[in-house]
């Protein structure tokens, strides 16, 4: 590693042929040595391993100003256990509310993992989050992720009324995988004539399995994820459909043409620079642009996936951002 540009510190490697330049935030640059990409060809142990290093960037941050609960819905195979957190001092009644999908590559991560980012979440905005555990694969691929966060969506409009919320102000989020199902979620929703999303915030998100970008082939040696760790990724998610033509863009979204993606609800769409799936969601948000959709798209700089757990300048200003995206996407009063 060598100094760059005023902010930046710059790597160079060398694959197939050609230097691979990777710019890092100088807060985030002393980081990236001890930040190995997961690696998922065991995957109870990438498992253990996503715990661990969740666990150490979080901290010892306890949550305040949110209460939380947890319970079991009615899936199309079994129950699906979902975490709703109420903010003790809602914003507005009847309130917003987010469906929240966590990350892991489609086979990782689970309802504790995000508990931290849903609690927080729920008490700066005021809202209501539903948090969902969806099923993972390799165990299970391509639509069980899905068919769990539909049936999530759906229970969360049908408990408007208990919950107190605002049918009309329910909005998808997440992050990296998460990203991708949220936007899967709005296609499928747009399709089956609901429920109602009245946003879509697409963090990282993973959404191309043909992996044929210039990122995609770029970034082979990045922290935390990388061009094998999403190769495996979509292996295990896609199962039997995986190498096909036949993959449907409610399993890769990233695969519509502009033409499919008309109607979806508006969109935020955030891309981390040093990030093999930094480009897929730099097209899909110009797809959806081109076919009328309302989308707002932020490339940060000197970042990497995953970075916005990190302390750092760059990254409290994602966070920030999230939040004033979200406001505005319920109409609330700014901060």
């Amino acid at each position: 590693m060598r100094e760059g540009h005023i902010g930046f510190r710059v790597t160079r490697s060398f694959h197939e042929g050609a230097w691979i330049v990777s710019r890092y935030d100088r807060e985030l640059a002393p980081h990236v040595a001890d930040l190995a990409a997961v690696d998922l060809t065991d995957v109870a142990a990438a498992r253990i391993e996503m715990d661990r290093t969740r666990r150490a960037m979080a901290g010892e941050i306890e949550l305040r100003g949110v209460t939380w609960s947890d319970g079991t819905i009615d899936g199309q195979a079994f129950g699906v256990p979902v975490r709703v957190y109420e903010a003790e001092e809602r914003v507005e009644t009847p309130t917003p509310c987010v469906v929240f999908l966590h990350g892991g590559g489609f086979v990782m991560g689970d309802i504790e993992s995000e508990h931290l980012a849903a609690g927080v979440l729920s008490t700066a905005l005021g809202i209501v989050v539903v948090s969902v555990d969806y099923r993972l694969a390799p165990e299970h691929p391509y639509p069980a992720a899905l068919d769990d966060a539909f049936a999530a969506l759906r229970w969360t409009h049908e408990m408007s009324e208990r919950l107190h919320l605002d049918p009309d102000r329910i909005a998808v989020l997440g992050h990296s995988a998460g990203g991708g199902l949220a936007a899967a979620l709005a296609i499928r929703a747009r399709d089956e004539g609901g429920p109602r999303i009245c946003f879509q915030y697409l963090g990282i998100p993973e959404l191309d399995d043909r992996l044929t970008t210039p990122s995609s082939r770029a970034f082979v040696d990045t922290p935390l994820w990388n061009r094998s760790a999403a190769e495996l990724s979509w292996k295990y998610y896609l199962g039997a459909l995986h190498g096909s033509d036949s993959v449907p863009v409610t399993a890769a979204p990233g695969r519509a043409r502009a033409e499919e993606l008309a109607g979806l609800p508006p969109a935020y769409i955030s891309a981390m620079a040093n990030d093999p799936l930094r480009d897929e969601g730099i097209g899909y948000a110009l797809n959806l642009m081109a076919a009328g959709v309302s989308v707002e798209l932020h490339a940060f700089a000197g970042t990497f996936h995953g970075s916005s757990q990190l302390p750092a300048a760059v990254s409290k200003r994602d966070r920030r951002e999230m939040l004033t995206v979200l406001r505005a996407a319920f109409d609330l009063p700014a901060k």
